[in-house]
């Protein structure tokens, strides 16, 4: 009279899914059959997305990897720069020194004698 239960056909009976598990053996493997499977097809779309990005997390590593390389020797390279900067610039102020100028004008033989006056301002009317 009423039929409470409706019949499923969206499951797999059990004696098909058995079948269907324990046909897959080293054989199928090896000769590639096992990938003709239903299953293993239905999940192709998902696994060839699991290698894609697989594959962009590689070349994301390894991108990584070499701007951190970049990033470490652009560093060493500012580290040298700036002790050469500081080398340099303590050079300078001991060259531009008036004792090392006078000896640097004596050793050079300009001619040139250091002003015994000291210098005097000038004014100029408007």
């Amino acid at each position: 009279m009423f039929r409470f239960r409706k019949k499923y056909n969206d499951f797999v009976s059990p004696t098909k899914e058995q079948k269907e598990i324990s046909s897959a053996s080293v054989k199928d493997f090896i000769d590639g059959s096992i990938l003709t499977k239903s299953a293993v097809v239905q999940q192709l779309p998902f696994v060839l997305f699991l290698v894609v990005l697989g594959i962009f997390y590689i070349s994301n590593r390894y991108k990584s990897e070499k701007v951190y390389r970049d990033m470490v020797s652009l560093e060493k390279e500012l580290k040298d720069l700036r002790f050469e900067s500081i080398t340099t610039a303590s050079d300078l102020m001991y060259m531009s020194k008036q004792s090392e100028v006078l000896k640097r004008v004596q050793k050079e033989g300009l001619g040139l004698i250091e002003s015994t006056e000291p210098p005097v301002k000038i004014y100029i009317d408007k």
